[in-house]
């Protein structure tokens, strides 16, 4: 059983008249780095002095965190990824049986689950499905009962016909399926244009990690921001955006959508909030010789 610290003040970025919220559901450990990136190793990572110390510690091994991101737009509530949720079965150590507060975080936020419009899922992993629900009386429920639930089509449709293995198949039961079954599954065809989902709210095609998967771009005022979920986990993949993550499932493609990706933000005033980036978070893609860094953005 793993627990998280009790609910702090909930970080917050402004975007343009949108204000999102990061909630935070616990930290992941150490060991999650060089499973998750392998490539990043120590050498590699203490090779860039600005990772330090919000992105990396002093021996080089990745900081990398499990959050979602809340907001509201033109009255709508919005959940972006629901994080690795309370009491599943995982064949990860570090996501299972979690009992952490993130139900309360959100809640402190502004955001209690009833009231939640909309949860966009950028893809169907494990760690960004699992707080779709949450037992009740023995059986998983929708944790956000009056939400409609958005994934791509072509990521339903891949898992679909996916042989999976006993773990993933289980992530499908208790994370996915009673969602289904309640029907607040909405899947969407994401264009190479991307598809609004909400005011100023757009789903980006991101494939390669996940075949369907997307970004979250947001749109306000003039300002924009962008949500990465997994086609970049860490900030070290600016500076190296060769480097992969051993669960992307085309590793070419994951690899030129972030090469694409990364040089449609660089030299903008796009905000670019990392999924699974530690604190701070947020941050401008500036140009750095032939590849990118971040420049961080606290949050308020």
């Amino acid at each position: 059983m793993h627990t998280a610290p009790a609910t702090s003040p909930t970080p917050f970025w402004t975007v343009g008249g949108i204000t999102v919220h990061r909630v935070d559901e616990i930290a992941l450990p150490p060991a999650t780095g060089p499973w998750l990136l392998p490539d990043a190793t120590p050498e590699v990572v203490n090779g860039q002095d600005w990772l330090h110390p919000h992105f990396a510690d002093e021996d080089g091994i990745l900081r990398i965190d499990s959050h979602s991101f809340a907001f509201v737009v033109d009255g709508v509530r919005v959940l972006v990824d629901t994080g690795i949720g309370n009491g599943k079965e995982r064949a990860n150590p570090a996501w299972h049986d979690l009992r952490t507060d993130f139900l309360e975080r959100l809640t402190a936020a502004g955001f209690p689950p009833d009231s939640v419009d909309l949860v966009v899922l950028t893809h169907l992993h494990a760690d960004h499905v699992g707080w779709n629900t949450r037992r009740v009386n023995g059986a998983w429920v929708p944790t956000f009962p009056n939400a409609r639930y958005v994934t791509a089509r072509a990521e339903r449709e891949f898992w679909a016909t996916y042989d999976m293995e006993e773990a993933r198949a289980q992530m499908f039961r208790d994370s996915v399926i009673p969602v289904e079954e309640a029907g607040l599954l909405h899947t969407v065809d994401v264009p190479a244009e991307g598809v609004e989902v909400a005011p100023g709210v757009r789903l980006i095609p991101t494939p390669g990690h996940t075949p369907g998967h997307v970004a979250v771009e947001l749109t306000s005022e003039g300002h924009t921001a962008l949500i990465s979920g997994d086609c970049v986990h860490h900030p070290v993949q600016l500076t190296h955006p060769a480097i992969g993550a051993c669960v992307d499932i085309a590793p070419q493609r994951s690899e030129a959508t972030r090469r694409a990706l990364l040089a449609s933000l660089a030299g903008t005033d796009t905000l670019l909030l990392g999924t699974h980036f530690a604190a701070p978070t947020a941050g401008h893609v500036i140009t750095h010789g032939d590849t990118y860094r971040l420049a961080p953005v606290p949050a308020s």
